[in-house]
């Protein structure tokens, strides 16, 4: 049976994380000068309440599912019965949930509006079957749907967002429109599912399963967004939250740049080739993974490092200068997180080997609660970023140090050594272009965007850089191929 390309599934996924790349470059200038930081603080502090809650109603089943449909997908009649095992579960569980946010929204009378308008994102989480298509390597069906319906949000946000009563209707927006993705999918489910018999079903196995997946799922979303619950829980201040959680959401787009694209589309095959016990070939996939990350990676935290000074006020505008500070500080985690993140989706996930790796997320998770409780008080959100850094630095360690051989701390000092002059030297021209006086901040930041990618890829270039090599023949080929298409 002949493989999904990995080349194609990658270009669509980059197309996709592009996308969402340029999603808040778009909105984001407008929603804060629309609804302000207190307005993006109240956002965010609801918004990881209901994480919270979508995090126990998917417990485990995207990793899980992905894994076992993956390994079984040369099996169309297991694969549709563990689908229905799987999705069945999810739906139980979303409903238990559903039933304590209702109780939630009706004695949380504070927030109850926002909580209503958020309600969609638990059906989301429902109804979700990303999982499936990635399991079979599909990855231009999601790509596609969800691209349209993030258009839409864009569109709506755009279109119907005017001023600061407008809050909820941003919240609504975005969780409805996220909804109407999930269930999109559910179009294409026929197509590949065949009849089985619902008497055969067996949930207790795929329960104890998604357990095991669930608690460092839980884990990592604890880490993900307690910093911002207790940022407003303790502070008791919107704005300063809304500082944090925009500087987290910018450095997010960059962590998708580097890392998300390629993961989502290399777990499932990983997965396969774990089932056939093709250890080599697994092994070369995490090396070109760190490598490539590397090599983008610290083009973006560099060049987000050099430009953060214009960028701050041309994307935020007046008043949101702390974001500037916040997103220096939080430019090494990327790079830290981006090798944990590796081995998680393509060594400890596809191997089995999620239970061992959710006790080294729970340690993650516990480091990171003790020092948010102990330096947010003193510190406020620098206090959030050290705890941060501090818990995923340890954590990254201890996934290296347990991989097996799977990655090892040569080929990550490889990746980074002959990236690092590049990087940095680039950061410097970078930063002076921002310091010349220039009629416009937003021309300033167009050239020191353009002559610093120019000046990263042709240093790499002549330093023959065998990654940076690979990716511009990829980038010709298919800039040739689009050509031809285009001209019929």
């Amino acid at each position: 049976m002949s493989q999904p390309s990995i080349r194609k599934n990658f270009i669509f996924r980059a197309l996709y994380e592009l996308l969402i790349l340029l999603a808040p470059l778009i909105t984001t200038p407008y929603v804060a000068r629309v609804l302000g930081s207190e307005g993006a603080g109240i956002a965010s502090y609801t918004g990881s309440i209901m994480a919270f809650f979508t995090m126990f109603a998917a417990l485990g089943t995207p990793q899980y599912g992905l894994r076992e449909i993956a390994r079984n997908r040369d099996n169309p009649q297991k694969a549709s019965q563990l689908f229905w095992e799987i999705e069945l579960m999810t739906v139980c569980t979303s409903l238990v949930c559903l039933a304590g946010w209702i109780v939630l929204c009706i004695f949380w009378a504070e927030y109850r509006l926002y909580f209503i308008v958020l309600t969609p994102a638990l059906f989301s989480t429902m109804f979700d079957v990303t999982w499936f298509f990635t399991a079979y390597e599909k990855v231009g069906y999601t790509v596609a749907k969800n691209a349209f319906f993030r258009i839409l949000n864009i569109v709506l946000l755009l279109t119907l967002v005017k001023s600061t009563k407008d809050l909820a209707l941003s919240i609504f927006l975005s969780s409805f429109t996220g909804m109407l993705g999930s269930l999109s999918l559910w179009t294409v489910l026929p197509k590949m599912l065949v009849p089985v018999d619902r008497r055969t079903f067996r949930f207790r196995h795929h329960f104890h399963e998604t357990l095991v997946y669930f608690i460092p799922t839980i884990a990592v979303s604890v880490s993900a967004v307690l910093d911002k619950f207790l940022l407003g829980l303790l502070i008791h201040d919107f704005s300063l939250s809304g500082y944090y959680e925009h500087a987290r959401k910018i450095m997010g787009l960059v962590d998708t740049v580097v890392f998300g694209a390629m993961l989502s589309v290399t777990e499932a095959r990983v997965s396969y080739l774990f089932a056939l016990g093709k250890t080599e070939e697994i092994k070369r996939y995490i090396r070109r993974a760190t490598d490539y990350s590397f090599l983008i990676g610290m083009g973006c935290l560099f060049g987000i490092a050099g430009v953060a000074h214009v960028f701050v006020p041309v994307f935020w505008g007046p008043g949101w200068e702390p974001v500037e500070t916040l997103i220096y500080l939080l430019c090494p985690n990327t790079m830290i997180i981006c090798i944990s993140y590796i081995l998680g989706a393509l060594y400890y996930n596809p191997s089995g080997n999620r239970a061992q790796s959710a006790r080294y997320v729970i340690i993650d998770a516990a480091i990171n609660t003790v020092l948010n409780l102990l330096l947010i008080p003193r510190l406020y959100a620098y206090g959030a970023v050290i705890a941060t850094i501090v818990a995923e630095g340890i954590t990254t360690i201890i996934y290296v140090q347990n991989c097996r051989g799977y990655l090892g701390w040569r080929t990550i000092w490889e990746a980074f050594w002959k990236r690092l002059p590049a990087g940095a030297a680039m950061c410097a021209l970078v930063m002076a272009i921002g310091y010349i006086p220039m009629g416009s901040n937003i021309l300033k930041l167009i050239i020191q965007i353009a002559l610093g990618a120019a000046f990263y890829v042709a240093v790499l270039t002549l330093t023959k850089d065998s990654a940076m090599r690979e990716m511009l023949v990829i980038a010709r080929n298919f800039t040739k191929k689009t050509i031809r298409m285009l001209k019929g």
